[in-house]
């Protein structure tokens, strides 16, 4: 592994070294459902049982999955993440290393394609059954938010490799969501969580109209391009006179979070940026000032909820570091970001163990290491910070 003694940076190497050492395989927040003891039970066919299962897992602040046959295991959307971390470190030293563990990585990731006779176009799932109040989904129906960050993955990945196949099979997912996730139900326009189903939550029909906007213009693809927009023209429709956004259309989606909060942003600014519009500005500079306003305390901390701190999750601190720096990056945002850093080692990181942490409450710790809800996203904001404050502290030499 590639050596530095700079703190962030250290703490990013440290935190590679670990996953790589274990495959980039592990335990996730929602996998309960693989437990083989559950799935040789007939209790496994009822929804509601699946839940409380599922929810058991997530919220015990003991990792019960040894005991109940839960095995560790890639995710293909953690290895997308984990891809997009090795190519901004490749990106801040020029070092092959990098580049090397990032194609192995993108190899699996191609092996791990959702069925190409089912869905026709490129796109990927999770690698367990998941249950939520809303929908059930097998383990590997494809989603729009692992199908994006894998697509964006790859075709970095493609453009730094000069791999025209790994771009166009990124280029292909958006025709999965083109195709696959629109959807108009009750006066709304957007793209489908999983294919079949209408709930409608505002970061994945971002998310899929950013993807499906760049992609588009990079085929010369009009009508994706225009079915992308009005996309984003129904999420930006319902953004509140403050700047939120709740979750999703459905009853029990009525919150609002940092993390959603921002990727609903740096989806806007990717959408921006592709179509080269200003159409989205008034809506990103409002929603970014309610942001950053709302999920930080003063001491770095990023906050869950806009009503509560808790619980402190690596994945708001991550998040917010994204926001920081693609939706804001003035010298105030990375000030504010350093900080966010500062913090996010000092509360989660372990580093006798090189990971970090999963979630504080108010009363309890829950330091269960899960590969793709934490460290994936841990290292590749870290990463993306390294390469940010390596270009701007050379831009003032």
């Amino acid at each position: 592994m590639c050596e530095s003694t700079d703190g962030a940076v250290r703490v990013a190497e440290n935190l590679l070294a670990d996953m790589s050492a274990n495959s980039f395989a592990g335990y996730d927040p929602f996998d309960s459902l693989n437990s083989s003891l559950l799935q040789a039970t007939p209790l496994y066919r009822n929804e509601w049982v699946r839940l409380a299962w599922l929810q058991l897992g997530k919220r015990s602040p003991v990792n019960l999955r040894p005991l109940l046959g839960v095995p560790k295991k890639r995710n293909p959307k953690g290895v997308g993440l984990f891809i997009s971390g090795l190519l901004q470190d490749y990106r801040r030293t020029g070092e092959a290393c990098y580049l090397q563990e990032a194609r192995e990585l993108a190899d699996w990731l191609l092996s791990q394609r959702s069925n190409a006779q089912e869905w026709t176009h490129s796109c990927w799932g999770y690698h367990f059954d998941w249950q939520a109040r809303a929908f059930y989904v097998p383990a590997g129906k494809p989603n729009i938010i692992t199908t994006c960050y894998v697509a964006r993955a790859l075709h970095e990945l493609g453009e730094v490799t000069a791999d025209q196949a790994l771009i166009d099979v990124a280029l292909d997912a958006a025709r999965f969501i083109a195709t696959q996730l629109y959807t108009e139900t009750d006066g709304r326009s957007f793209y489908a969580y999983i294919p079949g189903e209408k709930a409608f939550v505002h970061n994945a029909s971002l998310w899929g109209a950013a993807w499906c906007a760049f992609a588009g213009q990079q085929l010369s693809d009009m009508a994706m391009v225009e079915q992308a927009s009005r996309v984003a023209r129904q999420s930006v429709s319902e953004q509140a006179a403050d700047g939120s956004w709740v979750y999703g259309a459905r009853h029990h989606h009525q919150f609002i979070d940092g993390f959603h909060s921002g990727y609903n942003l740096e989806a806007l600014c990717m959408l921006r940026d592709a179509l080269h519009t200003d159409e989205f500005d008034a809506c990103i500079a409002k929603g970014y000032r309610h942001y950053v306003a709302t999920f930080f305390e003063a001491d770095g901390t990023a906050r869950y909820y806009n009503t509560s701190v808790y619980p402190i999750d690596m994945h708001s601190f991550a998040q917010a570091i994204f926001t920081l720096l693609k939706v804001g990056g003035t010298p105030a945002d990375l000030a504010l970001c350093d900080k966010v850093v500062t913090r996010a080692i000092e509360l989660m990181y372990l580093p006798d163990k090189g990971q970090f942490i999963y979630q504080k409450t108010r009363w309890l710790t829950n330091r269960i290491n899960y590969t793709r809800w934490t460290q994936a996203w841990a290292y590749y904001s870290l990463a993306f910070y390294n390469r940010y404050r390596a270009e701007a502290d050379h831009a003032k030499n």
